[in-house]
């Protein structure tokens, strides 16, 4: 996907959290686009603006999301009528105080790009890894962060930033509500797919994100693929992730250290290497068993496969399609749910945590 849609947002969040973003009537002109990160150009004077929730969405102010990871802090400002605007990325510190400096920092330098005070944002949502609790803004348990013990990171933020309202999510959840919000094909339903160290999934569902009684709803990683197999951190054996994440495949197939392991097991895969071939398809295998467990426990319109090993594109995209159309051959059920066709790729070069993370800010306090 090289261009991405945006479109007005109203949608209130509901118990289960922020609600799917709402798209435009057919022909309405869209507020703003991003293409390759660049931030386009509004629409001209007179120009049509969409109906359909633009009065809500125009309320709800300015949003600016973060994405925070081990190494990273991305963030983005997101316009009131949804369109996706300059983006910040700024190098990561550790430990609660870290963090919630580089995101204030984060905050202010995208207002300042834009030429906003803090007072027209409607708020600030970060998204990051670990045990979050968006009731009470505390997040723990993060260890790429240098987050142990329990800290109150959004009120932390909330005070640097002389009060603006500011919102914690997981990170999966997010990158779901981004994955929604970016999509040219709005559906009330998706999972967004992580292919990174690990593997879990985010889940948008009847249009609201869904974090499950306990907030594990999508660790699917830990549903065990291969009885008796690999041992896994979480104290089973056999666990989906050991086969279909990134960093299983960097197990498997470690390959030259100037390269990737994804890039450089799939290029020996197709210069012929049996070896090779043999662990791209094992992979690819679990991978299609990851998309298969959402589409059959969820019924999701579309699986988003995002992370690291999605930085392949088209190469990885296909393998799996391959398997699910392998699969329901011999299966007409399968078949009936056109498995290959549901999963896409996370668009490339694009903050999709961060727009989720955005969403997440303009949540009604």
């Amino acid at each position: 996907m090289d261009e991405l849609m945006t479109w007005p947002r109203g949608a209130s969040a509901g118990p289960e959290g922020v609600a799917v973003p709402v798209p435009a009537p057919a022909g309405a002109v869209a507020p703003g686009a991003v293409s390759g990160g660049a931030v386009a150009a509004g629409p001209p004077a007179g120009a049509p603006v969409p109906a359909a929730g633009a009065a809500a969405a125009v309320a709800a102010g300015w949003s600016v999301g973060l994405d925070v990871g081990g190494t990273k802090t991305l963030g983005v400002l997101v316009a009131p009528d949804g369109a996706v605007g300059p983006s910040v990325r700024l190098a990561a510190r550790p430990g609660g105080d870290g963090v919630a400096g580089t995101a204030a920092e984060a905050v202010r330098a995208l207002l300042a790009e834009a030429g906003l005070p803090a007072g027209a944002l409607a708020g600030v949502g970060i998204g990051l890894p670990g045990i979050v609790d968006p009731a009470t803004g505390r997040v723990e348990h993060a260890v790429n962060l240098g987050i142990e013990a329990a800290v109150p990171l959004a009120a932390h933020v909330q005070a640097a930033l002389d009060g603006v309202p500011v919102r914690l999510e997981n990170d999966l959840n997010v990158a779901a509500l981004g994955a929604a919000h970016l999509l040219p094909d709005p559906a009330p339903d998706l999972a967004f797919l992580a292919l990174g160290t690990g593997l879990a999934a985010g889940l948008v569902l009847d249009g609201r994100l869904r974090r499950g009684a306990s907030g594990v709803a999508g660790e699917i990683g830990h549903l065990v693929h291969v009885p008796g197999g690999l041992p896994c951190p979480c104290g089973q054996r056999g666990c989906l992730e050991q086969y279909a994440s990134g960093g299983a495949l960097s197990a498997a197939w470690p390959g030259p250290g100037d390269r990737p392991a994804p890039v450089a097991l799939f290029a020996a895969a197709d210069s012929g290497d049996a070896g090779a071939v043999a662990v791209r398809d094992r992979f690819a295998g679990a991978v299609a068993a990851a998309v298969r467990v959402l589409l059959l426990t969820t019924d999701v319109a579309h699986v988003v496969v995002g992370g690291g090993v999605s930085e392949l594109g088209d190469p990885l995209l296909r393998v799996v399609r391959a398997r699910l159309d392998d699969e329901a051959r011999d299966s007409a059920f399968l078949a009936a749910m056109h498995m290959a066709e549901r999963v896409t790729l996370a668009p490339r070069g694009v903050p999709v945590g961060a727009v989720g993370a955005a969403l997440v800010g303009r949540k009604e306090s």
